[in-house]
């Protein structure tokens, strides 16, 4: 089934989507995975069937990748730390030296910055599915993409094109977004995408703007007990170009990888009982927490992790550019527009942050 792309309410941007099912594993499909979860979720209650409504609402509205549209085309060729993570049994295997370096801030306008201004829209790959960071706010007027990472693509459309909804958001599966980056289908991702060596040959990275852990997400009563040999013949799912995914890769401790195209995937299966547990960001695993209590974290975060905003690597002045909205955007302290976007979407589900990262730049 194809969903006709639609616009968003006015004065909250554009929005395109359409169906993308890339589920490898035990995937079944979206007609069948929804009369299943109706029978069985019978009983669970409004929070997690609400889950359940919504993540399967993301298996039929994901922007078709493979057809972009004449908009796509005008594109670039297109939180206080978490608590450091105990000593951890798997580290991500970053070889170049300080992956969250970035190029210093500038707002000197260059052929990225020239190609946006001229097309009069910013075309941002986004999530519609992470509760909180990226999601369908059925609360909302017209039930508009909401979220920390909305904020921020706010944010950067406001200092670029002066207005905060000069945007087009584009859902991506997290397998696409260096794709979507690398075709030119999107100018920026916004979708807590972590930095890290292996993505920055193929795509430019901003400053960090969070900070987060790979941690695990099972049923309350589980027998996983966190990222260890409890995992032994469990089912586990993670998403395809994950971290979570090169974690588990490198070290199952004899899990069954189940591999998702979205995240949020995860979370169907485990409640359909296909799966036995998740890993991925606890950022993102709290907010799924939120949406459904009977599922928790276990064990402890076992990597430390920084989402930064990708870009083309082509795309030098669209990264400094970044960089600059993220200085303004950190600065005020706790009355900074940082803080004001955690207080207001992350802080219910995510206590405790003080802050953002520090930034970290390149010589040069």
């Amino acid at each position: 089934m194809r969903i006709r792309a639609r616009r968003a309410a006015e004065g909250h941007g554009e929005y395109e989507g359409h169906e993308q099912q890339e589920v490898r594993g035990r995937a079944p499909g979206p007609a069948s995975g929804v009369r299943r979860a109706a029978r069985r979720l019978r009983g669970w209650g409004g929070v997690s069937a609400m889950a359940v409504a919504c993540a399967m609402t993301a298996a039929v509205v994901l922007l078709p990748l493979a057809h972009a549209t004449p908009e796509a085309a005008s594109g670039v060729p297109a939180h206080g730390p978490v608590p450091a993570a105990p000593a951890a049994p798997w580290v991500l295997s970053d070889t170049c030296q300080d992956p969250e370096a970035s190029l210093r801030p500038s707002d000197v306008d260059g052929a990225a910055i020239a190609r946006i201004k001229a097309a009069g829209k910013l075309v941002a790959g986004v999530d519609q599915n992470s509760f909180r960071w990226g999601y369908r706010n059925q609360t909302a007027e017209g039930g508009r993409l909401d979220g920390f990472d909305i904020d921020l693509v706010k944010a950067i459309a406001k200092d670029i094109l002066g207005d905060e909804n000069a945007v087009i958001y584009r859902a991506i599966p997290t397998s696409q977004r260096i794709p979507a980056l690398q075709e030119g289908r999107v100018d920026i991702v916004v979708r807590t995408m972590t930095i890290n060596c292996k993505r920055l040959e193929d795509v430019a990275f901003s400053t960090a703007y969070f900070e987060a852990g790979q941690q695990v997400l099972a049923p309350k009563g589980s027998p996983i007990t966190g990222y260890d040999a409890s995992l032994k013949d469990k089912r586990i799912c993670v998403a395809a170009g994950s971290t979570a995914e090169s974690a588990l890769k490198a070290q199952s401790y004899g899990a069954a990888p189940v591999t998702v195209a979205n995240q949020l995937d995860c979370l169907v299966r485990l409640q359909l009982a296909e799966v036995d547990g998740i890993i991925t960001d606890n950022a993102l695993a709290a907010g799924q927490a939120a949406q459904d209590p009977s599922v928790r974290l276990v064990g402890s975060p076992f990597t430390r992790e920084f989402y930064g905003v990708a870009m083309n690597k082509d795309a030098p002045d669209l990264v400094r550019r970044v960089n600059k909205v993220l200085e303004n955007y950190r600065a005020g302290g706790n009355d900074s527009p940082w803080m004001k976007a955690y207080l207001k979407h992350l802080q219910p589900v995510l206590p405790g942050v003080t802050g953002p990262p520090a930034p970290k730049y390149r010589n040069g």
